[in-house]
């Protein structure tokens, strides 16, 4: 394995030697976002400036962390060499605007070990401090349990990143990884979370116990649960989770992180009044995609432009009403 010079410790188990990789910046509790990468218009080529001013926005709205090349950014529309541009400029566009603390999640899945494994050393150079992995599901009809074990472990073993797997079987063919599969995978010294896009909270929540994750209120182990959306940012909480990676906090991050805040200060009740808004007006982004989560920028910070095809533009009248869907929303996003 490469192993980034003095980021590591040595742990021997049952004879077996495997490394633990340190991370140069820890993973704290809170919101994060899976930033959308944005392109010029007209060419589709990468929008670098406003990759870099969406990242620092996020950042001074009060988001802990990023992930580059998450699903939003639409990693299965982007080159090895785009994934890496972007992280490149997230992390200098974080640093240069003072928040070098903010860790960079890299989505590094790609379809073998050996080429995750390249994408993750790469992703180490290019400032990425974590790998978010989906199971491998081309081969779908092969990928049994043991198989996604298998290829988790493996990479593990290698990447210079540690790991946060990324339970979302809409993308994966189906593939659901149960909680006992988790529970046995994060042993492993180099995953240190899963991200549940599944929306299981009974699921988060046996995994956040077995595996004693990290909350608001203890460190735990260290290990992190994270809920996949933020229509259950409170269900995630009270499930012993530890953050939320949520598309939705790409248009109102503000109010993402004032949910989390009231509940973790015992504001339940008014947490509980805001994330009933947050969820109504979420379901308009979730169900708009991508495109839609573009457009919802540009009409209310003035950038975002469109998706790369074969992903569909959408009409002004679709626009409108994902305008109108999310208004409720905006309106306390915009008063923070």
């Amino acid at each position: 394995m490469t192993v980034p010079n003095g980021s590591s410790t040595i742990t021997t188990t049952n004879g077996t030697t495997t490394t633990r990789v340190t991370p140069r910046r820890p993973l704290p509790c809170g919101i994060y976002a899976p930033t959308m990468t944005f392109f010029d218009p007209e060419t589709e080529d990468l929008d670098i400036p406003t990759i870099k001013r969406h990242a620092v926005r996020l950042a001074q709205a009060g988001l802990v962390g990023l992930v580059t090349m998450g699903s939003n950014g639409e990693a299965i529309h982007c080159t090895r060499e785009e994934k890496l541009a972007v992280t490149r400029a997230t992390r200098q566009a974080l640093d240069d605007a003072g928040f070098g603390d903010v860790p960079i999640i890299l989505g590094a899945t790609e379809g073998s070990v050996r080429c995750t494994v390249e994408l993750c050393k790469l992703g180490y150079d290019a400032g990425a401090d974590y790998a978010l992995l989906l199971p491998p599901s081309y081969f779908r009809a092969l990928m049994d349990e043991r198989a996604v074990e298998e290829y988790f472990v493996a990479v593990a073993d290698e990447s210079p990143l540690p790991l946060i797997l990324y339970n979302y079987p809409g993308a994966v063919a189906g593939i659901d990884m149960d909680s006992d599969l988790l529970i046995r995978l994060a042993k492993h010294p180099n995953i240190v979370g899963t991200k549940f896009t599944c929306g299981n909270t009974g699921k988060l929540t046996r995994v956040a116990l077995a595996a004693q994750a990290k909350t608001p209120w203890d460190e735990g182990s260290g290990y992190m649960a994270f809920g996949g959306m933020c229509d259950f940012t409170i269900q995630t909480l009270a499930s012993g989770g530890s953050g939320i990676i949520a598309g939705g906090a790409n248009v109102m991050p503000k109010v993402c992180v004032r949910v989390w805040q009231l509940y973790v200060e015992g504001k339940r009740e008014e947490a509980e009044r805001l994330q009933r808004t947050l969820s109504k007006c979420d379901w308009v982004l979730t169900k708009a995609a991508i495109a839609g989560t573009k457009a919802a920028i540009q009409e209310y910070f003035g950038y975002g432009g469109h998706p790369r095809r074969p992903l569909r533009r959408l009409g002004r009248e679709e626009v409108e009403r994902i305008r109108e869907g999310v208004k409720e929303v905006m309106e306390v996003e915009m008063s923070l």
